[in-house]
């Protein structure tokens, strides 16, 4: 997208939510990342890719669709479906997001219309879908309408509920691929000529500052495939990216396909847009043309329009949406078929293991991680899957271990592999379920995880499968308990050099803030360590003037840290620094000092 147009059309979202802040009180807003396979998206209950004014307060998150995972890659700047209708003598479209319009689409207020998270082949009783089995590993549900809030802008809602779940894969060949059902139902007036498009806005590239980065795409479509693609061109300012974002749509599978009106439209000038008035857009929907592919390179924003459908008050308009991503476009072809096949087997395929009921126990310098099934956990080991072809009872086979020291989404190292003994399969190295990592430093961040992993499926050709590595990260901090008293309270570093990156160091010694990526001044810090439970710790410059009080009350962690800025939110510049510690407990005071040499 455009610079320009983006910040005018944000400005205009927030307008409108914030002038409809007591509307959205009254709706249960939420949002999650699809995190389990190498796809992590951004879902909302209001039917965008992603967060729009209503939610952007709450996600703490830079990037919408990042692939790979840590690449700081992004291919959303927004997405979701318009359906579009004739309504009595109207003609009506509904958006979950597009420029030139408010959000349109909401959850009611009813707590139940938040999204709801359901594992592979659990079931839940969701109000609108009771009796929800999971389908993949990590499934995620939520319902949300056009009228919840009929304030929002001029818009007049057709009166539509959509029921929208979404299904990610932990394991190859399927975790580079989201996959969306919709359930499209009228809740008040009967709907003739109904025309759904998808609207995606594809930023595809390095995710630096600004959106420079989403300048240099182009689209291209796949009529055979119903399959839009968002693709970066080579080079340009943000090099070149690893994957192009793909759309395919499935139509409902009752209805003819020679039926069903097709169109493609890309937007021609990002500086005006799609069309924003309901006639226009529903004009558009309906026309059923293919345009040519983009040949310029300016920005990626399409739609994938199909139709038309009559449906009668309580009818309901099924459709599947995939979101492919893969290694090129050719890895994003070779997903579509992956996709075809998956569907067409009606999405039952082998399945890993559940995640090992992991515990963690830490030391000075040491962790211990423990993933022996107790009484009431559920055991990897016993794991039964209905939908293996080659029929084996129990497709169990190992467990893996790993540690992060960047995050708890990786990147990962393996550290140990255990399968089981005298079966032909992997390494025979025999089960384990404990592991005991040495060496670490105290008071810094490791992340660990263990997987279990199944035996592969030969008859179906299915590789082995593995739970999510992400979904069972755990942070780990080792380190000493807290001492009774104060005596040994230490700074470190010190001095403290403004010259050295600690952000560099592995692990790192400072973290950019979750929302960011990338290291600022106010991530600077120092560590007090050897702190009792309770305690005041004040810092003073050398002429004696307060610069800030920390309070620290933890019977686990003795140490507590500072960000090298004062009360009234400035950075402290070079100097000696002196430091009291007051033990809240009995009273006792430590008083030391340390440098800071920027």
């Amino acid at each position: 997208m455009r610079l320009i147009p983006f910040i005018f059309k944000l400005c205009m979202v927030l307008l409108m939510a914030s002038t409809s802040l007591s509307a959205q009180q009254q709706v249960s807003l939420d949002w999650k990342m699809h995190d389990v396979g190498q796809v992590r998206q951004f879902i909302s209950n209001i039917g965008s890719l992603w967060p729009t004014g209503y939610l952007i307060g709450s996600f703490s998150g830079l990037i919408y669709c990042e692939f790979p995972p840590n690449s700081i890659e992004e291919h959303v700047g927004e997405g979701g479906i318009w359906v579009g209708a004739i309504a009595g003598s109207d003609t009506l479209v509904s958006v979950t997001s597009s420029w030139h319009s408010s959000v349109e689409f909401f959850p009611s207020s009813a707590r139940d219309d938040t999204i709801w998270v359901v594992s592979k082949n659990d079931t839940v009783d969701i109000p609108y879908m009771p009796g929800y089995v999971g389908v993949s590993d990590q499934d995620f549900v939520c319902r949300y309408g056009d009228y919840h809030i009929p304030t929002v802008g001029l818009h007049t809602p057709l009166y539509v509920d959509v029921i929208q779940t979404s299904y990610a894969w932990a394991s190859p060949p399927l975790d580079e691929m989201i996959v969306f059902n919709y359930y499209v139902i009228p809740t008040k007036i009967d709907l003739k000529d109904v025309f759904i498009s998808y609207w995606m806005d594809g930023n595809v590239g390095y995710r630096g500052e600004g959106w420079s980065f989403a300048l240099d795409d182009y689209s291209v479509y796949y009529a055979d495939q119903h399959l839009g693609i968002s693709v970066d061109a080579e080079g340009r300012a943000d090099g070149n990216a690893y994957s192009p974002i793909g759309i395919k749509i499935y139509p409902p599978e009752n209805v003819p396909e020679e039926s069903i009106r097709w169109s493609f439209d890309w937007v021609r000038d990002p500086e005006v847009g799609p069309p924003g008035r309901d006639p226009e857009r529903y004009q558009e929907m309906a026309k059923g043309v293919i345009m040519q592919n983009q040949t310029e390179a300016v920005g990626s924003q399409f739609y994938i329009s199909f139709g038309p459908f009559d449906l009668s008050l309580g009818d309901t308009l099924h459709f599947v949406v995939g979101e492919i991503l893969g290694k090129g476009l050719d890895g994003v072809l070779e997903n579509s078929s992956r996709l075809d096949w998956l569907i067409g087997n009606n999405f039952h395929v082998p399945s890993p293991p559940p995640q090992p009921p992991l515990r963690i126990e830490i030391e000075s310098h040491k962790v211990t991680l423990k993933w022996q099934p107790q009484p009431g956990d559920i055991n990897p080991e016993t794991y039964q899957d209905p939908y293996r072809a080659d029929s084996c009872e129990v497709p169990f086979e190992g467990y893996r271990v790993y540690k992060s020291t960047s995050s708890a989404t990786g990147p990962w190292n393996l550290l140990a592999e255990y399968d089981l003994p005298e079966n032909n399969i992997g390494y025979n190295f025999g089960l384990e379920h404990q592991y005991t990592d040495v060496g670490l430093l105290n008071n810094l961040e490791y992340y660990y995880s263990v997987s279990a992993f199944s035996k592969p499926d030969l008859v179906a050709e299915f590789p082995a499968q593995e739970s999510s590595v992400n979904q069972n990260a755990k942070p780990v901090v080792p380190g000493t308990a807290p001492p009774e008293t104060v005596g040994q309270v230490a700074v470190v570093p010190n001095p403290y050099r403004g010259d050295i990156a600690y952000h560099t160091y592995n692990p790192p010694w400072e973290k950019a803030d979750p929302s960011r990526k990338r290291w600022m001044e106010q991530d600077r810090r120092i560590q007090f360590i050897n702190l009792p439970q309770r305690c005041t710790i004040n810092i003073y410059t050398l002429a004696g003037d307060k610069v800030e009080t920390l309070e620290h009350q933890n019977a686990e962690v003795g140490y507590e840290s500072w960000n090298l800025t004062s009360s009234v939110g400035q950075a402290v510049s070079s100097g000696i620094y002196l430091f009291t510690v007051e033990d809240l407990n009995n009273g006792e005071v430590q008083v030391g000092k340390f440098v800071i040499i920027k």
